[in-house]
């Protein structure tokens, strides 16, 4: 086994810095900044009013005040952190998805050679569900995707169980627009929508689903409190709630807190991807538990997705990518030299592939009054 997590670990060494690359070389002229990058002039596929809104404070910044931010490694505000992360995934989702499809997540690598990787991104939807239990009771009817993308894992649920329907949402305005017309091009409008929402203040009535989703983007929420709260009042009694994100290690008994070697690292990861302070997969755990969440369950799969990023180096180690590398941006440069930021991570053990799942208390029967003559 030692054996074995070892050559994984080598893997990503390689890997990471690849899957770098593979982001520049599938298009060097258009990644070469984020800012340059435009959507397909096409009708269906351009940014609306929103995406401009959204996007439109980029503009004005100065980029001395970015350059020393950056450099600095400071964090971000929450409203910053909201307009970063809808313009990072209005420019870059149709790369994403040129890339990799319509799932913007790892895939599940048991057994760990296995090379038909888009299955290998829709096996990892499935078996989360299966981890989770949720292929052993009642289908659910109600889904909400939250923080979806372009809606991969929403329609694939809704089309899994029978007389399910699923509602995305998701802070970029190209996201939600490119989820409905997926949804209309498989012939799943009626059973899947997208719409831009922020999951720290959903648009979900309480006890609304009987699933509650969120598939890596837990990491991008800055109040950890808040989201979990949100999750849990819009569950329905008994409902479902499935978290899979980036979490740091769990501190060890009478740890105050991470090392500041390991906080610098996440620091540096957080301005280049617009992600806020971490958590681990306990303190998600104790955030359930205060909220009366039933039945809590985790599991770290770091392993299980590592080879994922096997698939990159027949795609990026080329001339193409290397010359896109030196022609990009500070943007992408930056993001290039996060992921070897987030492989030291991965190798150190300071990050984490978590999944927690647990159940909504169900509502208390009222007792029989009993009968009076």
């Amino acid at each position: 086994h030692n054996n074995k997590q070892s050559t994984m670990m080598e893997s990503w060494r390689v890997t990471q810095f690849c899957c770098s690359l593979l982001l520049i070389g599938k298009g060097s002229q258009t990644v070469s900044s984020f800012s340059s990058l435009q959507p397909l002039s096409i009708s269906s596929r351009t940014n609306s009013v929103d995406t401009a809104s959204s996007t439109s404070l980029y503009g004005v910044r100065t980029a001395f005040r970015r350059a020393r931010d950056s450099v600095l490694s400071r964090e971000r505000t929450d409203k910053d952190l909201k307009e970063g992360i809808a313009f990072f995934y209005d420019r870059s989702s149709k790369l994403w998805e040129d890339v990799w499809g319509e799932h913007m997540h790892h895939g599940y690598y048991i057994p760990e050679d296995r090379t038909d990787h888009v299955q290998a991104q829709v096996d990892l939807i499935d078996e989360v569900l299966k981890w989770a239990g949720v292929d052993d009771g009642k289908s659910p009817k109600k889904v909400v995707d939250v923080g979806c993308g372009i809606g991969g894992s929403s329609r694939h649920i809704a089309a899994k169980y029978q007389g399910s329907t699923a509602q995305g949402i998701t802070l970029s305005p190209y996201q939600a627009n490119r989820g409905n017309e997926l949804a209309t091009e498989q012939g799943l409008s009626d059973k899947a929508s997208f719409q831009v929402a922020d999951a720290l203040n959903m648009p979900f009535e309480d006890s609304t689903f009987d699933l509650v989703w969120s598939l890596e983007s837990g990491e991008h929420m800055p109040d950890k409190t808040k989201f979990v709260q949100e999750l849990m009042r819009v569950a329905a009694p008994g409902g479902r709630l499935i978290i899979v994100t980036w979490c740091h290690r769990d501190l060890e008994l009478g740890e105050p807190c991470l090392t500041k070697k390991e906080e610098k690292l996440l620091a540096k990861i957080n301005r280049a991807y617009y992600l806020p302070r971490w958590c681990s997969v306990n303190d998600y755990v104790k955030l359930l538990d205060k909220e009366g969440a039933l039945d809590i369950k985790r599991e770290d799969w770091s392993y299980i997705i590592a080879p994922f990023w096997k698939a990159v180096i027949k795609s990026s180690l080329n001339l193409k990518s290397l010359v896109g590398l030196l022609k990009s941006g500070f943007t992408t440069q930056r993001g290039a030299y996060a992921m070897l930021l987030m492989l030291n991570g991965f190798n150190s053990g300071l990050i984490k592939f978590g999944l927690i799942t647990c159940t909504k208390k169900e509502l208390e029967k009222p007792s029989a009054t009993p009968l009076t003559e």
